[in-house]
């Protein structure tokens, strides 16, 4: 598993900055081949790492931040399958730049979005075994255990007063994918798996309504401008927000034990959401609108970003046995609306439409009139984490339990 060792002693790490520029370079690609294949032999998650690394070096790409997080955690995912060590070794050119020699990161972690991308300490430990990617990982863990949560436990958006109280739909992805990650790197599953399991749930309790699908967030203390006077809920169903809950779901799922306690809950809480999304899906499409139950309301559009992310979500469910196998076929058809969304440029590029920009709690038409951005990496992480699940979805791997079966 300690791959990447004799690949960076080799100079793996100054290949990928040579061949990798920043976005206001000319027009080079990391394999200008690959980009340039015709769509039907194009390997779309090579096509689209290969289109953003050659615009961005990992100095440039940004900050320490869960879009980039997202977006570096497909491109891992498409160098497990490629095995390019060029892919891997710009990860961690990127992680390197924050985590120090002893493992030290200057990151407070107050909120639950700063801790998304502590999912590549985790892959990089893995992968190098350099104990400083432990350390820094830990940091996380450790911040938890004095995190702000409400009542019945669940972790505050952010430790801020402009977010006190509040559970939002996005947080559960930001944070529980890391947690049991890392808790089977090392060693510490009891805790990892039963607090990722809870929190799912508690966000669930609060966040799902009748017909399966959740609102963008609640605030406990109905004081948010935003919150609902009587059950503290947003009054929108923003998709991506939804899209972020659906995928820390399977992830956490395909992580418990088969007879984890939780199990049966979270299992209820998905397919009741796979039903809201089954309802909700564009016909026309194949995607899902930014507000998701609002399609026909002037104003509303199809957004890449969460397709992706439900596309994903459907098709794992599916194949885990948490879903009918019906839902394939659902997440068949959003596949083929996200891909409808991909385009080369002239530069032989990929290009990505309709993404949302990052968004607040809001109404109606502060959802409509986000930004759409093409190329923005909460479209392109989804993007590559919906393509590597459904471009060859491999074999079942888990057989439900009894409990599982029954749930409805």
């Amino acid at each position: 598993m300690r791959r990447l060792g004799a690949a960076l002693t080799a100079g793996v790490l100054a290949t990928a900055g040579l061949l990798t520029v920043p976005a206001t370079a000319p027009a080079t690609s990391l394999e200008p081949a690959a980009v340039a294949r015709p769509a039907a032999a194009t390997d779309w998650s090579v096509a689209m790492v290969d289109s953003t690394t050659a615009r961005y070096t990992p100095s440039t790409i940004g900050s320490w931040s869960y879009p980039v997080g997202l977006y570096l955690y497909g491109q891992y995912l498409t160098y497990q399958r490629t095995h390019d060590e060029r892919y891997l070794s710009y990860i961690k050119s990127y992680v390197d730049r924050f985590v120090k020699s002893d493992g030290s990161m200057d990151q407070g972690f107050n909120s639950l979005d700063s801790m998304q991308a502590g999912r590549l300490l985790v892959i990089l430990h893995r992968e190098t075994g350099e104990d400083r990617y432990r350390k820094a990982a830990e940091k996380i863990r450790d911040r938890l255990d004095t995190f702000p949560r409400t009542s019945d436990g669940g972790f505050w958006h952010a430790d801020t007063s402009s977010r006190a109280h509040q559970l939002w739909s996005d947080g559960v992805y930001m944070v529980n994918p890391f947690l049991v990650e890392y808790g089977k790197e090392f060693g510490d599953s009891a805790y990892a798996n039963g607090e990722a399991a809870k929190q799912l749930y508690v966000y669930g309790k609060h966040l799902q309504v009748p017909g399966g699908l959740l609102k963008h967030a609640y605030d406990e203390s109905k004081t948010a401008s935003w919150a609902d006077p009587e059950t503290g809920l947003a009054p929108e169903h923003w998709c991506r927000a939804v899209g972020w809950y659906s995928m820390a779901m399977v992830n956490v799922l395909d992580a418990l034990p088969a007879n984890h306690a939780r199990r049966p809950q979270l299992i209820r809480i998905l397919r009741n959401l796979a039903k809201g999304l089954e309802k909700y899906q564009d016909p026309a499409t194949g995607r899902w609108f930014q507000v998701i139950d609002k399609g026909s309301t002037s104003g509303n559009w199809t957004e890449t970003s969460c397709s992706s992310m439900f596309t994903y979500s459907l098709s794992r469910g599916a194949q885990q046995g948490y879903l009918d196998k019906h839902y394939k076929s659902v997440a068949q058809r959003g596949y083929e609306g996200v891909l409808a969304k991909v385009s080369l440029g002239s530069d032989g590029r990929t290009n990505l439409a309709d993404i949302s920009i990052g968004t607040n709690v809001g109404d109606y038409a502060f959802y409509a009139a986000r930004p759409r951005e093409t190329n923005d990496f909460h479209g392109l992480g989804a993007f590559l984490i919906m393509n590597e699940q459904l471009r060859a979805t491999p074999r079942t791997r888990h057989t439900p339990t009894q409990d599982e079966v029954s749930q409805p």
